[in-house]
């Protein structure tokens, strides 16, 4: 919407708009005092933005240009003026180059102006002077300023001739010793001085002296068209800004800090002093901050003191601007009328406070501060009575004019709170959550009904928690719901709270009995077009997710049976997320239709669930743009929650796909909002997927670190699908170490080798995993079973990962070398098949692994050869050196026949060969890349095979056989 909200000042009866008073941050001295300011403190000063040893942030070519200025003081002289807006850093400058110029051995004099001091004649000139003007000793040689500074009595004289005796003075002095002035606020020094040092200015080059001041953009002055030489000082970077903010305020938590930042637009002052009016736990992120953070006293008195010397016409002109928010002349110009007019902006425009755009005919502040200035210094009758004429002035926008009229209401209005519903309705479908959250907040203030308070308070802890990603007022809200009607049981408050229960202390079981005992309450049969009893059914679909087991499916499947209207997204999820091994063909089809469709999509929510249904079955290749879309909505602060579901969807898919080092930078994106915004529960997901990777690139600690903690959050809360994500990570992680016996049992948690357990999707996910491990275990068996599974699901037809997938599974269970082969060649040429290249490179060494069992050196090595390279662009470590090393294996010193010498299998054989040389355990295992656990086992199932109770009867065992 176009009216900016964090205008909004006044307080609701459930305080979303309270404001916190606006503090006064102490603040350390800086070399350079100015007077008090507008509201009796230290006030119109710039704090330095630096650390606590002086040092500046953010100004080094700043300081390289005044450096460069100080070395033309010692060769010749000469004078220079400091622009800038207020707050931003030019008395910090001023100080740091004091403190340079007098390391160099410069005497240095200075002077402030003051904007409310008593202007008397040559009030500044005197206050710069005065440490060497000593009036027994020089007054006979400068009489004309004797005179001038009332040192003697005598003829007062005309500012040329005190222009000149300053000149003179100066140019005495530096033959000793370089002597520079230093000059801030400069725009406020009285006339007289103003006039004397804009001449002298002038006049300094050559005479060993030199002259800095400091002039505020948009306010007259005598230096704005003297012709010096000037240096604007702009805003703070980006990155200088946080730098600042981190070292000043280490304990704000990094989306307080971008908050902050877009608020101060790098101004320092503005930086500096913006902290000091939160709280703890507003900066914390334990609490939300307010729409509008209130200002400082000192920031006040730096943007205020323009607005309050305006015309009152232009001052009221401001308001309704700053109230409008979109800069919209049309409608500023229609709620003036009557008052004032555009013309009355002049004033405003003369002293850089607005500007009118030439392009786009629409209006700005020169600092967003200057327009919270501006309604700072307005009282609440005022702000009513705008928000009144704007809200007639939006003809043609009902959610503009709405957001008016609720702010200039004074007293309970349920037709206002209907509207204010309805905006919030659109708001929350294109994912603007913060807004929606307002607008319900707002309408339960004036809704006169404590039913309807109840309600909509509900409902705005519903979208916090679910939309906006914000649990932290989740409580609060609630709260107020009870105590507006306590009998409340709303849908809407029941998926908040079974949110706020998950990602706190709360099990799967009870957020499951939680909800079905709510829905079950609803009359029957449920309508899903109510949006509230739609989102209740989708919630408890996810709670089912994570509880993972077929009891709780159950209980929804009941739970949709009572419901007509079913949406065909909620369809999706529970037949291709919740169960995929078990979807139909045509579940399928209507699931690429779905993703076809999300290219005219701008929901957010909608994105996510479509990407949560083709999540296991390979789809969000489709969907990358709407997904990081959406992931870049949570870093601007629009729809939190969706931004975490997206940035791990699309991290799952970057895991597939090998985009691992953009991988680790969404996920991270993603774990960051779900720290700041307490939502544990999502965050495993996207642990999942670092973990793998950490796993795959030999991060074996960071990997299992992940890995135990995903378990032990997911068994205390009965979370299967937590636990499922800790079994697959550890059997990655066991598979990169070559611990192949526990791969194969974190492989069966997931899913029992040769069975696809119903209701756990990462069955789809761990097909070549699980039958890797089985096979370099030994269960042959095992491995053909879970491969018939997988062909009897048909998930050789869902995707083409899943085809080539499914088939080199079948390849590496297969006893028989020429199946295998063939199956092998027909996965590596698949015309997709380098579009997973970690998958890709594991099929080319399994093959390459089995040619080079078969006597195949040649063509074991082209495969072993592309498997290391692609491994080693992956960063995959671990397994480029297996590849590696099994490379350097099919020189064929070690080969032995692999065909079947009697009921061994390949690795049995080639594990007793090795050992039959005399090779121990842990030799065998460096060789093969296997764990001496994993060995031992091997021989262990092999010594009966071949009727030796010793390995010192190994190799006669094995000749005899192959005899």
């Amino acid at each position: 919407m176009m009216f900016d909200a964090k205008y909004r000042h006044e307080r609701g009866r459930h305080g979303v708009w309270r404001e916190e008073p606006a503090a006064a941050a102490g603040i350390g001295p800086v070399p350079l005092v100015r007077p008090g300011g507008l509201f009796g403190v230290a006030a119109a000063g710039d704090r330095a933005p630096g650390t606590e040893d002086g040092s500046l942030i953010g100004r080094e070519a700043d300081l390289e240009r005044l450096d460069a200025f100080l070395a033309d003081i010692g060769r010749s002289g000469g004078s220079l003026a400091l622009l800038g807006e207020p707050g931003v850093g030019k008395t910090a400058l001023l100080a740091a180059f004091t403190r340079r110029a007098e390391a160099a051995g410069m005497r240095v004099l200075h002077t402030v102006g003051g904007q409310y001091r008593a202007q008397t004649g040559y009030g500044a000139l005197r206050q710069l002077l005065a440490p060497i003007f000593d009036i027994r000793s020089r007054a006979a040689d400068v009489p004309v300023l004797a005179a001038a500074l009332d040192f003697e009595r005598g003829v007062p004289p005309g500012q040329e001739a005190v222009a000149e005796a300053v000149v003179s003075l100066l140019v005495d002095l530096s033959r000793a010793r370089s002597t520079v002035l230093v000059l801030d606020d400069s725009q406020w020094l009285d006339p007289a001085s103003a006039v004397v040092l804009a001449r002298v200015a002038h006049r300094l080059v050559g005479a060993g002296t030199g002259m800095v001041c400091a002039v505020r953009l948009g306010d007259e002055s005598f230096f704005d068209h003297s012709g010096l030489p000037l240096h604007e000082l702009g805003p703070l970077s980006e990155a200088a800004s946080e730098e600042l903010l981190i070292r000043r305020f280490p304990s704000l938590v990094a989306r307080v800090r971008r908050r902050l930042m877009d608020d101060a637009e790098g101004n320092p002052l503005a930086l500096l002093e913006l902290p000091a009016s939160l709280t703890d736990s507003q900066r914390s992120a334990a609490q939300a901050l307010p729409r509008r953070i209130p200002l400082s006293l000192r920031l006040q008195s730096t943007f205020a003191s323009r607005i309050t010397m305006l015309p009152a016409a232009t001052r009221h002109l401001l308001l309704v601007a700053a109230l409008e928010g979109s800069g919209n002349l049309l409608v500023v110009r229609r709620a003036v009328a009557g008052r004032c007019s555009l013309k009355h902006l002049a004033p405003a425009e003369r002293v850089r406070l607005v500007h009118v755009d030439d392009t786009t005919g629409r209006l700005g502040f020169g600092h967003s501060l200057i327009r919270s200035a501006v309604v700072d210094l307005s009282t609440s009758d005022q702000r009513r009575s705008v928000h009144r004429a704007l809200a007639e002035a939006w003809t043609g926008a009902p959610e503009q004019r709405v957001w008016h009229l609720a702010q200039a209401a004074e007293e309970p209005d349920e037709t206002i709170a209907a509207l204010l519903e309805e905006t919030a309705e659109a708001g929350a479908r294109r994912g603007d959550g913060p807004n929606a959250v307002a607008a319900l907040v707002r309408a339960a203030d004036l809704s006169p009904a404590a039913t309807e308070q109840a309600r909509r308070l509900a409902k705005a802890a519903y979208v916090g928690a679910n939309i906006t990603g914000d649990l932290r007022d989740v409580p609060r809200l609630l709260e107020h719901a009870r105590r507006a009607d306590p009998g409340t049981d709303s849908p809407a408050a029941t998926v908040a709270a079974t949110m706020y229960l998950l990602n706190s202390h709360g099990d799967v079981d009870t957020a499951h009995r939680l909800l079905s005992g709510a829905i079950a309450l609803q009359p029957e049969p449920c309508d899903l077009t109510d949006p509230t009893l739609l989102e209740a059914l989708t919630t408890l679909l996810l709670v089912c997710a994570y509880g993972a087991r077929p009891r709780l499916w159950a209980d929804y499947d009941a739970a949709l049976a009572k419901c007509t209207s079913v949406p065909d997204t909620l369809r999706l999820l529970r037949a291709t997320f919740a169960d995929p091994a078990r979807a139909r063909p045509c579940d399928w089809a209507r699931l690429d239709a779905a993703v076809a469709a999300l290219a005219n999509v701008s929901d957010p929510v909608h994105i996510v669930r479509i990407g949560t249904a083709g999540a296991y079955a390979d789809r969000l290749g489709a969907m990358e743009e709407p997904l990081l879309r959406t992931a870049r909505g949570g870093t601007a602060g629009e729809s939190n929650f969706p931004a975490i579901q997206a940035s791990f969807l699309w991290g799952s898919h970057a895991w597939f796909t090998g985009r691992w080092r953009e991988l680790r930078e969404t996920v991270g994106d993603g774990l960051v909002l779900c720290d700041e915004f307490d939502y544990p529960l999502r965050s495993w997901t996207g642990k999942f997927v670092l973990a793998c990777v950490s796993a795959a690139c030999g991060d074996f600690p960071t990997a299992r670190a992940l890995a135990d903690r995903m378990d032990q959050w997911g068994g205390s809360r009965r979370a299967h699908a937590v636990t499922c994500y800790a079994a697959h990570a550890k059997t990655i992680l066991a598979l990169s170490q070559g611990d192949f016996e526990t791969a194969y049992h974190q492989a069966c948690r997931i899913s029992p080798a040769g069975t696809l357990a119903p209701f756990v999707g990462h069955t789809l996910w761990a097909i070549l995993d699980t039958v890797e491990a089985a096979v370099r275990t030994g269960r042959h068996d095992k491995a053909r079973n879970h491969v018939a599974a997988a062909r009897a699901a048909g998930l050789d037809a869902v995707s083409p990962r899943l085809r080539i997938v499914v088939r080199a599974s079948a390849a590496m269970a297969s006893r028989n070398d020429a199946q295998a082969l063939r199956w092998f060649g027909e996965a590596v040429t698949d015309e997709d098949a380098e579009r997973w290249p970690f998958d890709h490179a594991r099929i080319r060494l399994y093959y390459g692994e089995r040619l080079c069992g078969s006597g195949a050196f040649a063509p074991a090595r082209s495969h072993l050869t592309a498997a290391e390279e692609i491994f080693e662009r992956l960063g995959a470590t671990p397994w480029a050196h297996r590849a590696g090393r099994q490379l350097h294996a099919c020189d064929g010193d070690h080969i032995a026949d692999l065909r079947e010498i009697g009921a061994l299998t390949p690795q049995e054989h080639r594990i007793a060969s090795l050992a039959a040389t005399g090779l121990t355990n842990k030799e065998i295992g460096e060789r093969l890349f296997l764990s001496p656990r994993t060995v031992s086992s091997h021989l262990y199932r092999a010594f009966p095979k071949l009727g030796v109770t010793s390995r010192a009867a190994l190799r006669d065992a094995l000749e005899g056989s192959r005899q």
